[in-house]
């Protein structure tokens, strides 16, 4: 009987290995498809809903991937500070709809959140990118005081990609001059691991994105560098390889000297992705990322005129 029982015990064990290496197999390929997918499902089956619910959809294109989400604090009335932020995915994936996790880390910080897309490659090649990024700003600018949040408070934010186009849109004044608009009608600008200075470029999707651009150096948010830029909060990993953190400590070195204000942060610890996981529950309990989003955008709402610190 002993030996009956420590069989059945084996046989158990190895299937138990072998269902979570079937679950750990399946999980890894989900990330690989679709990791902010994967995290806004964990963020909600782990964090709730956190008070925040989407409230409006719309497309402001002819394509698809030009749409908006807002997201915003149930059963509340008051304006709220608003964060539009764009993905990021080398400017050929993403989606703003699988981001849900960013809204529910930031509207019970007091923010309305709008997620915002853009048109991807093929298609979405430059200038497109920053087009979109604009157009996007605009529509907040025009319609989200209808949806609960301040017009007078927007702050844009993006992740690597992303980061690229609210920086380069702060930094150049031509996107949202477009839109008959000026880059004061941001407050201010948090880029996440963000590529700043990236010419010549060598990678295939830089080459793919960027390439065809009669002036490739007008492409790089280093070159458009201004004092008189919306205040910027550059977070970036001290481990990601991908985008090299030198790309925020140039950035940020450029803007100071021509008197402008911005705020580099460096997690030591952080890869490319790491900071959109410091986003979604559980790793949220640490707060350190997104107490300085809240702080960032609570000294410039205070005191508009002092320097950002780090």
């Amino acid at each position: 009987m002993k030996k009956k029982g420590l069989r059945r015990m084996g046989w158990i064990l190895l299937g138990v290995v072998v269902v979570a290496l079937i679950t750990g197999a399946a999980l890894q390929f989900a990330i690989k498809r679709n990791g902010p997918g994967v995290l806004d499902n964990v963020d909600r089956i782990t964090g709730g809903a956190r008070n925040t619910e989407l409230i409006h959809r719309e497309t402001i294109g002819d394509s698809q991937q030009q749409k908006v989400a807002v997201y915003r604090a149930a059963n509340t009335d008051n304006p709220k500070p608003v964060i539009i932020f764009f993905h990021g995915g080398s400017w050929r994936d993403g989606n703003p709809d699988d981001y849900g996790f960013l809204a529910r880390a930031l509207v019970p910080e007091g923010f309305t959140v709008v997620l915002a897309g853009y048109r991807l490659m093929p298609g979405g090649e430059y200038p497109a990118m920053l087009e979109d990024t604009a157009s996007a700003i605009a529509w907040t600018k025009a319609n989200i005081a209808r949806y609960g949040g301040d017009p007078e408070n927007i702050f844009a934010a993006g992740h690597s990609a992303g980061a690229y186009n609210v920086v380069q849109v702060a930094l150049e004044r031509q996107w949202l001059g477009r839109e008959g608009l000026d880059p004061s009608v941001l407050k201010g600008v948090i880029g996440l691991s963000g590529p700043y200075d990236f010419y010549p470029f060598d990678s295939e999707s830089t080459k793919a994105a960027f390439g065809g651009a009669s002036d490739p150096e007008a492409t790089q948010p280093i070159n458009h560098v201004s004092g008189d830029a919306p205040p910027m909060l550059l977070i970036h990993g001290g481990k990601d390889t991908l985008v090299y953190p030198r790309n925020t400590r140039a950035l940020s070195e450029a803007i100071t000297a021509a008197g402008g204000k911005a705020s580099p942060v460096y997690f030591s610890q952080m890869n490319h992705n790491d900071p959109l996981l410091a986003l979604a529950s559980p790793w949220r309990r640490n707060r350190n990322l997104i107490d300085a989003i809240v702080n960032f955008t609570a000294e410039i709402r205070k005191n508009p005129s002092v320097p950002v610190q780090p």
